[in-house]
């Protein structure tokens, strides 16, 4: 397949790179400093872009997002620049907790405020316009750098209340959002990577 990923350079996006690479996937990696992007591959091609701007994408292609930020506006900016470009698919990662996975984590949730405050709206905006564009979004709890430990994905109907000490890889993360991208479950919808 041919993926394009955004924040290619950042923890998340770098995982993602590297464990598409490794799956054969064709890789364009978009990064705001592509020297940052620690990977050479004959099937990876790096582009300079900035998320919030005007993107050029394959229509074939499959875009993930590894997307983060500390300012408000970047995520929502984002996902409408990732929408009108128009790919086949649009895999985003979200925060579990907001949004439409709130209701399912429950009272716990709440102290992503203190984390997140005023982004909490842009995450929020961000997902539900991917999800109305019919992409999908992974609602991860708390990530580490910890190596790959097999997990599982669900949707809300199975979501576990929100534990800030249930913690998941983004080593395990990135391998569910390609799993989902080489074998959809969840167009349209919010999945779940949990921990094994």
């Amino acid at each position: 397949m041919h993926l394009t990923i955004l924040a290619a350079s950042g923890r998340t996006g770098s995982a993602l790179t590297r464990q598409a690479l490794d799956r054969g996937h064709t890789v364009t990696a978009i990064a705001r400093d592509v020297s940052r992007i620690a990977l050479d591959h004959p099937n990876l091609r790096k582009v300079t872009g900035d998320a919030s701007g005007p993107l050029t994408v394959d229509p074939g292609t499959v875009v993930l997002s590894g997307l983060g930020t500390d300012r408000p506006g970047v995520l929502s900016e984002g996902a409408q620049a990732v929408i009108a470009a128009g790919p086949r698919r649009i895999i985003w990662l979200g925060a579990y907790g907001t949004g439409a996975s709130a209701q399912a984590a429950g009272e716990g949730a709440e102290v992503l405020w203190k984390f997140f405050g005023d982004r909490i709206p842009d995450k929020v905006a961000a997902d539900d316009a991917v999800l109305a564009a019919g992409g999908t979004v992974f609602h991860a709890g708390v990530l580490t750098d910890e190596p790959y430990r097999p997990g599982r994905t669900v949707g809300l109907d199975e979501a576990p209340p929100f534990d800030l000490g249930a913690k998941i890889s983004r080593e395990t993360v990135a391998a569910a959002m390609l799993d989902e991208a080489e074998n959809p479950r969840f167009a349209g919808a919010v999945a779940l990577p949990l921990a094994g």
